[in-house]
C-alpha cells in the first residue's frame, strides 16, 4: 500500500504544526483506513508516562490469518521519524512498527483471544519530545476503536502528575503575570482618561474595552492551562478562554481599523469603503475562531484537522492585510487635504503619525504571525514557552504604541505652530515621496 507518501505528510505536520496540548483526551476511530494516524505531541523528562486506553475494537476484516503485528501503538521522535522515512523509502521496511527507531507501546497481535480492549501503561526515561503514533499497515483493512490517551511527567519528591509538556509547564505563572501586567495597564489607562477626560473619544473607551478583554483572556488561560497541568481536564475554563479570545481578536482588529480611518479622533463617521473592511474582518474573525476551537479540540487524528489548520492560516492572513487598508487610505487622504487646506504642519504630524502606525503594524502581524512561528520550529521542545512569551511581549509592546500615540491630548498642537514651522513642513510635503501600500 501507498504508506509512504502519508508517512511524509505526518513529518511534514510534525515538523511545522504545534500540536495539541496533551491532557487526557478521548479519541472516536471510525472506519478509518489510514495507514498513519498522529496523537498527541508531548515533550517528557525522565520520568514521562504514557498510559493507553483502548476499547471497542473492531477490524473491516475479521480474517484470522491477518498479521497483527502490523498494527499498534508507538512513539516516535521527529528526528527517528525521519530515519524510519528512509528505511521505508530504500525497502530495509514496509511498516513503520518494524523499524529500530520507534517506541512500540502496543501491537494489536498482544490481544488475548477474542479481546477487543487493552490497557497499558508505557514508562519513559529518555527526555525527549514524542508524538504517539496509531500505525495500520494492512491494506484495505479499516479500523474502528476508542482511545483514551494520557501523557504526562512524574514530577518532584511526591511524584505529582504533571499533564503539560516539558516545555510549557510554566505557562501557566507565564500568562498570568502577564494577565496582572495588563490588568495594571488598564489601570494606568483609566488614570489619563480620568485626567484627560475633557479630551477624551470613543476610540480611547474602545482601547480600554480591548485591554480589559486582553486581561481577562490571559486569565481565563492561565486557569485552562493550570487545570490541564494538575488534572489532565481544563474544567470548563476552555470555553471561558474560547469566548474571550473571540471578543479579543474581533476587538483588536476593529481597534486597528477605526485608528486606521481616524474614527471619532479626526471624524465621527466612517465611509463606507471602511465600513466595508469591518464587514469583511468580523465574520472573517468568526471563522479563524471556529478553526481555532477545531484545530485545538480535535488534534491531528482528525481527517479535516489539516483542513482547518489551512483555513486558519488563510483567514488569519487576509484579516491581516484587510487592517492595513484604512490606514494607508487615512495617509492618502492627509497628503491630499494638506494641499488644499492650509495646514501643512498639522497633516505633515498626523502623516508622520499614521506613517508609523503602519509600520509599527506591520511589524506587529509580521513578528506574531511569522518569527514566533518560526520560533515554535526552532526552538527545542524545553524551551517552547519562549516562543509564547516572545509573542505576549510584541502584543504588549503594539498595546503601549498604540495606547501612547493615540493618548488623548489637551492642546492642538495647530494652535502653538508658528509661520516659520508651517512653511518648512509645507516644503517637506512637497519634497516627500508618494507614500504607496
Amino acid at each position: 500500500m501507498a504508506i509512504y507518501p502519508c508517512c511524509l505528510s505526518f513529518l511534514l505536520v510534525s515538523l511545522f504544526v504545534s500540536f495539541c496540548y496533551a491532557e487526557i483526551r478521548l479519541t472516536e476511530i471510525r472506519h478509518d483506513d489510514r495507514p498513519i494516524i498522529p496523537f498527541d505531541e508531548f515533550g517528557f523528562t525522565h520520568t514521562g508516562r504514557l498510559e493507553l486506553n483502548v476499547s471497542n475494537i473492531a477490524l473491516s476484516n475479521q480474517n484470522p490469518d491477518l498479521d497483527m503485528s502490523k498494527v499498534g501503538f508507538f512513539l516516535c521522535t521527529r528526528d527517528a521519524w525521519m530515519q524510519v522515512l528512509l528505511q521505508i523509502e530504500d525497502g530495509y521496511i514496509n511498516c513503520p512498527l518494524n523499524s529500530d527507531f520507534v517506541k512500540l507501546v502496543f501491537e494489536f497481535k498482544q490481544l488475548k483471544g477474542k479481546s477487543n480492549s487493552f490497557n497499558t501503561v508505557y514508562q519513559e526515561n529518555t527526555a525527549d519530545q514524542y508524538t504517539l503514533v496509531f500505525a495500520n499497515c494492512l491494506s484495505h483493512v479499516k479500523v474502528s476503536m476508542d482511545v483514551r490517551s494520557a501523557m504526562y511527567n512524574l514530577d518532584g519528591k511526591e511524584k505529582h502528575r504533571d499533564y503539560l509538556s516539558a516545555g510549557k509547564t510554566i505557562l501557566p505563572r507565564v500568562y498570568f503575570i502577564f494577565a496582572l501586567v495588563y490588568f495594571t495597564l488598564a489601570g494606568i489607562w483609566i488614570y489619563v482618561l480620568y485626567l484627560k477626560r475633557l479630551t477624551v473619544f470613543r476610540i480611547h473607551l474602545f482601547m480600554l474595552a480591548v485591554i480589559i478583554l486582553k486581561a481577562v483572556n490571559l486569565l481565563c488561560e492561565a486557569e485552562d492551562k493550570s487545570y490541564i497541568k494538575r488534572t489532565g481536564s481544563a474544567h470548563g475554563w476552555d470555553v471561558l478562554f474560547y469566548i474571550f479570545s473571540f471578543l479579543k481578536g474581533v476587538m483588536l482588529f476593529t481597534l486597528i481599523v477605526l485608528i486606521g480611518t481616524g474614527w471619532s479622533f479626526l471624524k465621527p463617521y466612517l465611509q463606507d469603503k471602511e465600513k466595508n473592511v469591518l464587514m469583511i474582518v468580523i465574520p472573517l474573525q468568526v471563522v479563524a475562531n471556529v478553526a481555532q476551537i477545531v484545530i485545538d479540540e480535535t488534534g491531528p487524528f482528525g481527517h479535516d484537522w489539516m483542513v482547518w489548520k489551512q483555513v486558519f492560516l488563510l483567514v488569519d492572513v487576509v484579516c491581516c492585510c484587510a487592517v492595513l487598508f484604512p490606514i494607508v487610505w487615512s495617509i492618502k487622504n492627509l497628503r491630499e487635504a494638506a494641499k488644499t487646506d492650509g495646514k501643512a504642519a498639522v497633516n505633515l504630524m498626523k502623516l508622520t503619525l499614521f506613517r508609523q502606525y503602519y509600520i509599527v503594524v506591520i511589524c506587529y502581524i509580521y513578528f506574531t504571525r511569522v518569527v514566533v512561528y518560526a520560533l515554535v520550529t526552532i526552538t527545542s521542545y524545553k524551551y517552547l514557552w519562549t516562543s509564547m512569551v516572545a509573542g505576549e511581549v510584541a502584543t504588549l509592546a503594539f498595546y503601549v504604541f498604540t495606547g501612547y500615540k493615540f493618548k488623548p491630548e489637551p492642546h492642538n498642537p495647530y494652535f502653538v505652530i508658528d509661520d516659520e514651522e508651517e512653511e518648512a513642513a509645507a516644503e517637506q510635503l512637497k519634497l516627500e515621496d508618494e507614500f504607496e501600500l
